[in-house]
């Protein structure tokens, strides 16, 4: 059994940043909206050969109205034949589109809304042992309707969407009965930040040095797939 590492109060927990040499890297698969990938890389004495869902990223969105109400949508997810409560959310897959811009359009796509404040809620790996895929979750707040509905298709066509108050949406976390990951974290760091004063909130503009395809600090999408706006997580 190995030995835990046990740090003092004031050191900085946090994920680090590493990089091996890569020795041979193909797409082994082209899908409509991702693709795979498999690379060797070196590792200690030897080289490790790992396939992986190579992701253009997505963006979600936790909008919060003045009464502490959040906003939900709920729709079909095929792989897991569930129609899952969810945050608004959508890929990163307009070149050039930088993630702030694609989740203020996500949001006036699928729920009809614009809101004046943005923040940077959370940022996680949906599947880090599996994909590369990165989301950045933001709070929009100063919630006002768009000019005209938006027209949706696909999934998106029979969305539901409801405003629940947000200590209810986290008792349904906590509950097990809504399960999608982006809800999940968002709602949960959101009344923790909540708790706090909303102090832990970052500036919208952020650079977003996690996500593996923006490590330049440019802040741009890079996609340009047919795949429609609809996040895998």
């Amino acid at each position: 059994m190995t030995d835990a590492v046990v740090g003092s109060p004031a050191d900085s927990l946090h994920d680090d940043a590493v990089s091996y040499d890569v020795t041979s890297s193909e797409r082994v698969f082209q899908g409509r909206i991702w693709d795979i990938r498999r690379e060797t890389f070196a590792y200690g004495d030897g080289e490790i050969t790992r396939e992986y869902v190579d992701h253009t990223g997505a963006v979600a969105v936790l909008a919060i109205d003045d009464e502490d109400r959040v906003l939900l949508i709920k729709q079909y997810r095929h792989p897991v034949r569930m129609r899952e409560w969810e945050i608004p959310a959508g890929l990163l897959d307009i070149t050039g589109e930088p993630p702030l811009t694609a989740v203020q359009r996500e949001l006036a796509e699928e729920a009809d809304l614009l809101a004046a404040e943005w923040s940077v809620l959370a940022e996680y790996y949906t599947t880090p042992g599996g994909s590369d895929e990165a989301i950045r979750v933001y709070l929009a707040r100063g919630l006002t309707p768009t000019a005209e509905a938006f027209a949706r298709t696909d999934e998106e066509a029979d969305i539901e969407v409801r405003w629940v108050d947000l200590d209810e949406v986290v008792t349904a976390v906590l509950e097990r009965r809504i399960q999608n990951p982006s809800t999940v974290i968002a709602v949960l760091q959101a009344h923790v930040a909540r708790s706090r004063g909303w102090q832990t909130l970052g500036p919208a503009d952020a650079p977003w040095p996690r996500h593996p395809k923006l490590r330049d600090g440019d802040g741009d999408g890079d996609g340009d797939r047919d795949g429609g706006g609809a996040s895998g997580s």
